[in-house]
């Protein structure tokens, strides 16, 4: 058993303070003693010797352990030791560093005596967690208290907290303190009142104290620089940097990497960054590696790779930093590069793992901007065990390449799974996971997850709402785009230009053209898509005359044109046959503008010709255009055959559609109705055949649309409906009102429909469309019948609602894959061409 110890009588003579009561020093938190402890028996540790206490406070505070400086503070405790002033300001200190300000707060309210030192260290161990509240509300504490005069360090504290919290107002009260204290024409306050102006962004401030500064140092010079450069002004930034050399000041490492990394930003400035790049070689720090980073990043940015690649080379020590500058460098390039090129930064990363160097998230970030940008999924998934291994799955950052990655390659599911492996999601993490869903035709899942965001009380941003509407748009639910877009204006998203776009596709593959049009009316600063959206807008639903017009405006305004606006005026062209028009943009687009066609645009064209009939010239113009193993052309072409009666080709187009898509059952089902209406019986069922052999089924024709709030879904060939009775009555009553108007090659156009009632209403269960204008049809409303349907609608269909339409005071709107179909009056705004 250690012998008991009796407290000195000798009181603590080397520091101040010694008549301190230990009971007012809040013990630290702590679990009970053991059972066999000295203090459970009651016994008393011996005490250290002030210095060692002072000692392992210090170590504390700079390695700000926590553990160590509770057992400081407990063996304080168990030895009935009275530390005067000084070892109490150190015991502050140690919390305050350690971040445990609840604890220091208490410490601080029971000491006995405190002085300047005690103020300062309690009002920077609140700037510090970023309070800034309570640190200005221990500033005023310290003012009042009269035994106690604020110095310098005081008020740099506050001004460091009022620069943490951006907070400009109580700034500039501490600054005018600081004034009629008289301590703000040393170059120490100047300083600190410098750095808290540039932190809340009042640039005019900042130069304001500068040039009135009574005492400047290399450190004024350096915040000067550096406030402009993080106000986003580069140029003002190369004038300080030379206004700097001419007053005779030396230019170090902090100054030169803070300018390279602002001229980084600089557009069209190759002579600036040469003559930086000079500067730096002249001062002798072109080996620093922080300056050597800054250097590379700024050329890497800018497209000068060749010259990031000498400066890298040239550098002799090279840590993970300089890595990660060139590796983010190939990831910056840009679109132009080829996939080889890009494949360097792997190289580079895999260098790095030979010298021994442990990446960091950012190297990892980058490696994976790059797979995403060079579709190297495979290589992607690589790097994703290395960042398993790393332990670095859980960043925000990495996660976010992680599912735009797999979703890029239409791995959804590998995309999902990493979103929920990120335990810290910000906003551009779910932004990035509703993008995932919405580009791989999971519109339903994109609105399910925007639905949880919102329950988590999540604040989306422009590019969530963008998302989101693209989802409506996939949909094409009126009321849900109509929530949405209600979500939108109250949150303040639809002043965004980014949003209204979006908001116009969405009304736009609703069949809301009236919606669409004053969306775009609203936008208050158009850009190229907006003007783009609306000119494809008028074009599919049927007004290709106003949607040139507005391409002509669009021309007349300056505005850039992309190879968007093109598509949506060759769209506009198309569906009207406008050829010579058609032609001229086409020409316009390749000649003055040089754009390379794409498939969309050779399809555009395809249809045109084949819209007024010249079926063998849109066949050349595929075979020329250098895409002629593309389906999509050749689906085009077929349908032009197919209206113009051209059998023979369409054939022969089908079966070349068999070799291009084996496995697409649609190619299948097209070849052998072609047979089937050529006569060629036995083809027919060898195509047949073949289908059932493969495993193939037809897609089954599916249509959907919203009335009363619900959303109602027809399945061709399917009789079952939630108001089959009523509907089907309807429908009748309908098809009685067909037959009584007209015929088509003497018989009833839809003869096998009237006869529903006979044969089970199988046949007019066979189209989709029609139980689903008929139910809309049967409810009490004034607004237009919109039906989405996944195929292209039938001739039978299509000529019954031009002859509904005649009778009904309400527009019928249908979309297929081809086009908007407008049922008015009896005709329709496709002029039987789909």
């Amino acid at each position: 058993m250690l012998p008991q110890r009796q407290p000195s009588p000798e009181p603590d003579r080397h520091l101040p303070g010694h008549h301190a009561n230990p009971s007012q020093i809040p013990p630290p938190p702590r679990s009970p003693p053991p059972e066999h402890s000295p203090r459970r028996a009651g016994l008393r540790l011996p005490s250290l010797e002030p210095s060692a206490y002072g000692g392992l406070l210090r170590r504390a505070s700079r390695t700000r352990s926590m553990a160590l400086a509770r057992l400081a503070h407990s063996h304080m405790l168990r030895a009935g030791y009275l530390p005067g002033l000084f070892l109490r300001n150190n015991l502050l200190a140690a919390y305050a560093r350690c971040g445990d300000m609840r604890h220091a707060r208490l410490l601080f309210d029971g000491m006995p005596s405190r002085d300047t030192v005690s103020w300062n260290t309690l009002i920077a161990g609140y700037s510090s967690q970023g309070s800034a509240r309570l640190a200005l509300g221990a500033f005023r504490d310290a003012r009042r208290d009269g035994a106690v005069a604020v110095d310098r360090f005081t008020y740099s504290t506050v001004l460091a907290a009022c620069g943490g919290a951006r907070d400009g107002r109580s700034g500039r009260v501490a600054h005018g303190l600081a004034v009629v204290s008289g301590l703000v024409r040393t170059a120490f306050m100047t300083n600190s009142v410098i750095d808290m102006y540039a932190k809340c962004g009042m640039i005019d401030e900042v130069r304001l104290v500068f040039d009135r500064a009574e005492e400047r140092d290399e450190v004024s010079w350096n915040l000067l620089l550096s406030a402009y450069v993080r106000m986003g002004w580069p140029e003002v930034a190369v004038h300080v940097l030379v206004w700097m050399h001419r007053s005779g000041v030396k230019l170090d490492a902090f100054a030169l990497g803070g300018i390279l990394k602002a001229c980084s930003e600089l557009e069209d400035s190759e002579d600036v960054r040469t003559m930086l790049h000079g500067c730096v070689v002249k001062v002798g720090l072109d080996l620093d590696v922080f300056v050597g980073s800054a250097t590379v990043d700024m050329y890497a940015k800018n497209g000068g790779l060749e010259e990031a690649i000498k400066v890298f080379d040239c550098i002799p020590d090279q840590n993970v930093v300089i890595y990660n500058a060139m590796i983010a460098g190939f990831a910056r390039l840009g679109n132009d590069p080829c996939p080889e090129t890009r494949i360097e930064a792997v190289r580079l990363y895999a260098k790095l793992l030979q010298r021994r160097i442990r990446p960091s998230k950012f190297t990892f970030k980058s490696l994976l901007e790059v797979c995403n940008l060079t579709n190297a999924v495979r290589c992607g998934r690589q790097i994703h065990a290395h960042v398993i291994l790393s332990g670095l799955q859980g960043d925000e950052f990495i996660g976010n390449a992680l599912i735009n990655l797999y979703a890029k390659v239409r791995l959804v599911d590998d995309s999902l799974r990493c979103f929920h492996r990120t335990p810290k999601r910000e906003i551009f993490t779910w932004t990035s996971m509703i993008t995932a869903f919405v580009h791989n035709e999971h519109p339903d899942k994109a609105l399910d997850l925007f639905r949880e965001l919102c329950y988590l009380e999540k604040e989306p941003d422009q590019f969530t709402m963008s998302s989101v509407m693209n989802a409506c748009a996939a949909l094409s639910v009126p009321i849900a785009c109509e929530q949405i877009h209600c979500y939108a204006v109250k949150s303040g998203f639809d002043l965004f230009t980014l949003c209204g776009n979006s908001q116009i596709e969405m009304y736009r593959c609703t069949g809301d053209l009236k919606a669409a049009n004053k969306t775009f009316k609203k936008i208050s600063c158009l850009d190229t898509f907006s003007w783009s959206q609306m000119v494809l807008s008028y074009a599919v639903h049927g007004h290709e005359r106003e949607a040139l017009l507005l391409f002509k405006k669009m021309e007349d305004c300056g505005v850039m044109i992309n190879e968007f606006a093109f598509l949506a005026v060759l769209v506009a062209c198309s569906h009207q046959g406008l050829v010579d028009e058609g032609f001229r943009h086409y020409e316009t687009m390749v000649s003055d503008y040089g754009f390379v066609p794409d498939v969309k645009h050779i399809a555009c064209m395809v249809d045109l010709l084949g819209h007024v009939g010249k079926v063998a010239d849109a066949e050349d113009f595929i075979m020329r255009s250098g895409l002629e193993n593309d389906a999509v052309l050749w689906h085009a072409l077929l349908r032009a055959c197919r209206i113009h009666g051209d059998k023979d080709r369409g054939i022969k187009i089908a079966e070349k559609l068999m070799l291009l898509e084996p496995c697409a059952a649609n190619s299948y089902v097209m070849l052998y109705n072609l047979y089937m209406d050529a006569g060629k019986i036995s083809l027919a069922m060898r195509t047949r055949g073949q289908m059932r052999e493969r495993g193939m089924s037809k897609e089954a024709g599916i249509c959907w649309a919203e009335f009363g709030g619900s959303i109602h879904q027809f399945v061709d060939g399917d009789s079952s409906c939630s108001q089959k009775a009523e509907t089907f009555t309807r429908l009748e009553e309908l098809l009685v009102r067909v037959k009584q108007k007209t015929e088509h090659g003497g018989m009833n156009i839809w003869e096998l429909g009237f006869q529903a009632r006979k044969v089970g209403e199988n046949s007019i269960s066979k189209h989709g469309e029609l139980l689903a204008v008929a139910l809309g049809l049967t409810l009490p409303n004034t607004a237009p019948v919109r039906v989405m349907k996944n195929q292209n609608m039938s001739w039978e269909s299509h000529e019954t609602l031009k002859l509904l339409s005649e009778g009904e005071n309400r527009a019928i709107i249908i979309r297929d894959p081809a086009r908007f179909h407008h049922f008015s009056q009896g005709s329709c705004s496709c002029r039987d061409y789909w």
